[in-house]
């Protein structure tokens, strides 16, 4: 096999297509995952959203990056064929709002054959040309609007067919405590592995940070410099640029980007992991194991990140070194959504003792974690229930459509709200929650029967009498998501540091 040493880094530099039999790879050291059972040689295949494989030549570019740490990739751009292409376009979301080329997802596909093989000669010819993404503000739940980026359909299939790509080298790379945008991993994942670390490590202090307008202020020199670490493929890093520098169209202008990366692109997730990658996780690793003298967590979901420690001076070392890392690639970290708490399982006697009340509490994926304890036994629980704003926000959604919705049939409303409330079981049913789900579903109900009694001046339905009709409806409220620590070893296989 042909290999050469680049000038520049002095490291090997070796083509893509490796041989099939590299021995088997080795388990992530950190909370991370471990090898499947049965053959040891025999790589697994995460699958996409539409249960596509991704291709074999990709499989063996996985199995090198994995299995040397050191190996640069000179040709990658030849795996962008027509049918990871297809696989790509299969793999987006088919109700998508269009970009500014208007094209939608039922509307490509028509003549998809002939769209790719265009588009595929296009982008090998070098012809491929990024469009500009239609920019939209979208409300948050705490008042504020974040901006979100429509792009046209077939960047976006470009977009996933390189996401690919660099899943296949950078999965391999990166550490167990980043859960953020990876297949096969959830936030439901972060969350069990934050209460299991908290659980069976000796934590004390937790310190809840945020970076702040992360996407908007990554560098991009520095993402460019970090995907040379593990690329030397000049075609692919130069699609790559093409749509970090394309910009956003918003009010009629356009407006190129000098830095940051568009929320709502494809391929931004996969460049933020890289970013953090680099960034942060390794020397985060790197300080806990050289600098921690006492148990360290951390879990990180994108720019959310929640540490925990034994030691106070510990933590404070950590974060005011931390601060400086970011600052070297252009983070800094949200002044009011930091901070550092006392919490643990001596927490509330620590500070009953001192007088200070009951521990502060910290949000994290949608839900505030607090310190309680348990009824029959009174020792140490993680309480956690929906952040507040979360709830109004979707209760004053529902609210206002079902007003909109006030003339339809008991039936067709009943439906719509069957999907909204299985929806979201599906995510805040955890352990710990159902006092907040059963406040939620009750006040649904109230909203339901004010707007089906202004229907009519004459209408009159009793609460048991409404109450009555909609069991056909809600879903029952259960956990779908109990026992974190449980399902935390059933995907790690108890093998995890973490423990």
């Amino acid at each position: 096999m042909n290999q050469y040493v680049d000038e520049k880094s002095d490291k090997v530099v070796v083509p893509m297509k490796l041989s099939n039999k590299e021995g088997s790879p080795s388990a992530e050291m950190v909370e991370g995952r471990t090898l499947p059972e049965g053959n040891s040689q025999q790589t697994t295949v995460d699958r996409t959203q539409s249960r596509v494989a991704t291709s074999s030549g990709l499989l063996s570019v996985r199995q090198a990056a994995q299995a040397r740490k050191d190996v640069r990739f000179s040709a990658l751009l030849h795996h962008i064929d027509v049918e990871l292409l297809e696989q790509s376009y299969l793999a987006l979301k088919q109700k998508a709002a269009p970009g500014i080329d208007g094209v939608r997802w039922q509307a490509y596909g028509e003549g998809l054959n002939e769209s790719l093989e265009d588009l595929h000669r296009r982008i090998h010819r070098g012809s491929y040309r990024a469009k500009p993404a239609r920019r939209t503000m979208i409300p948050k739940a705490d008042g504020t609007e974040r901006s979100l980026s429509i792009l046209c359909l077939e960047d976006k299939i470009v977009q996933q067919a390189v996401v690919f790509v660099l899943e296949a080298i950078y999965e391999p790379e990166f550490l167990g405590f980043s859960y953020g945008f990876r297949r096969g991993r959830s936030q439901h994942d972060a969350l069990d592995a934050l209460s299991t670390g908290i659980y069976r490590k000796r934590v004390n202090w937790v310190l809840d940070a945020d970076i702040q307008g992360f996407f908007d202020a990554m560098e991009h020199d520095w993402i460019l410099r970090f995907l040379r670490h593990r690329i030397a493929d000049k075609r692919l890093l130069r699609l790559i640029t093409k749509w970090l520098k394309v910009g956003t169209i918003h009010d009629g202008r356009h407006e190129r980007s000098s830095r940051g990366t568009p929320q709502g692109a494809v391929i931004s997730p996969i460049l933020a992991n890289v970013y953090l990658h680099y960034g942060f996780d390794l020397w985060a690793n790197r300080w806990r194991q050289e600098k921690a003298s006492a148990d360290v967590l951390m879990v990180r979901y994108a720019d959310d990140l929640v540490l925990g420690f034994e030691h106070e001076e510990e933590a404070r070392a950590f974060l005011t070194e931390m601060r400086e890392r970011l600052q070297m690639f252009g983070l800094t970290l949200h002044p009011e959504k930091t901070r550092l708490i006392q919490f643990g399982r001596w927490a509330i006697n620590d500070r009953k003792r001192q007088g200070l009340g009951k521990p502060e509490t910290f949000d994290f994926l949608g839900f505030t974690h607090f310190c309680t304890t348990s009824r029959k036994r009174g020792t140490f629980v993680i309480g956690r229930r929906t952040i507040r704003k979360r709830m109004r926000a979707r209760l004053q959604f529902i609210k206002q459509e079902l007003r909109r919705r006030m003339h339809d049939s008991i039936y067709e409303t009943g439906r719509w709200l069957r999907r909204v409330l299985q929806g979201y079981l599906n995510y805040f049913a955890v352990s710990g929650n159902l006092r907040s789900l059963y406040v939620f579903f009750t006040q649904v109900r109230w909203y339901w029967l004010r707007a089906l009694k202004r229907r009519s001046q004459k209408a009159y339905l009793s609460w048991k009498a409404f109450e009555r009709r909609t069991t056909r409806f809600f879903p029952p409220i259960r956990l779908l998501h109990s026992h974190p620590t449980g399902r935390f070893d059933a995907r790690t296989r108890r093998r995890s540091p973490v423990r």
